[in-house]
């Protein structure tokens, strides 16, 4: 059996919401809706659940659409992101592809255009390197397994068991690898805050850091660079 495509719905209006989700979930072959009010939300529940692709509305309150892109795409070159608006300006749709959305479809729609676009976005993603689905990533003689939190080390066998949070932030820089991430994502998708300035969290992480820079000491090929005023960089040689 086909499994069921897993979406995430951004959207703040609870009954267009509601349409979708029961729609979508009813289509042959189905879907997963995961449902989100704002951006804020959204940027939660794509890090919890990692759905694979997003629909979102522009205009929302605490944090809007565009935002939520911009901080995804911090992270994340390639996962679908479909934008949704009643707007529909130039300067949105403008601004919502600059900032890395794949396509907008303006409101009102109905579950089977919003369908027709999915399959679309979905297909031009094959082929390409898709979402790492077991969780586990590859630089010079280590992986990582971070649904387990556990780096090996594929030259001698060792594990070495890390924490829920040095697992996140090496999962980051691994998914990133010779790009550059800055420091307020690592920290938005690790912590429960969204202030990189925070002394105690950043003074953590400095931490952090140093525990997994040793982790890779074994093999001169990789490391973790800091970019001075920008982020940090997992790099391989």
């Amino acid at each position: 059996m086909e499994n069921k495509i897993k979406l995430l719905l951004v959207e703040d209006d609870s009954m267009l919401t509601y349409v979708v989700k029961s729609s979508l979930e009813g289509l042959i072959g189905g879907y997963e809706v995961i449902t989100a009010v704002n951006g804020q939300e959204g940027l939660k529940a794509y890090q919890e659940y990692h759905p694979d692709i997003i629909i979102s509305d522009v205009d929302m309150p605490v944090m809007n659409g565009l935002q939520m892109v911009e901080r995804i795409r911090e992270v994340d070159g390639n996962i679908p992101i479909l934008l949704a608006s009643a707007l529909g300006s130039p300067k949105d749709v403008t601004s919502g592809y600059k900032l890395g959305a794949d396509n907008y479809v303006k409101k009102p729609f109905v579950a089977e255009e919003l369908d027709a676009h999915i399959h679309a976005l979905l297909k031009l993603r094959k082929g390409q390197p898709s979402r790492n689905e077991t969780d586990c990533y590859h630089f010079g003689q280590y992986t990582l397994d971070a649904a387990h939190a556990t780096l090996r080390n594929d030259k001698n066998g060792e594990k070495t068991v890390l924490s829920r949070r040095e697992a996140g932030i090496l999962r980051l820089l691994a998914r990133n690898k010779n790009q550059v991430v800055k420091r307020g994502a690592i920290v938005s998708h690790n912590w429960e805050t969204q202030d990189e300035n925070d002394y105690f969290i950043s003074r953590s992480l400095d931490t952090y850091l140093v525990k997994l820079r040793k982790c890779l000491e074994d093999d001169p090929t990789v490391s973790i660079k800091t970019v001075r005023g920008v982020g940090l960089m997992l790099v391989e040689e």
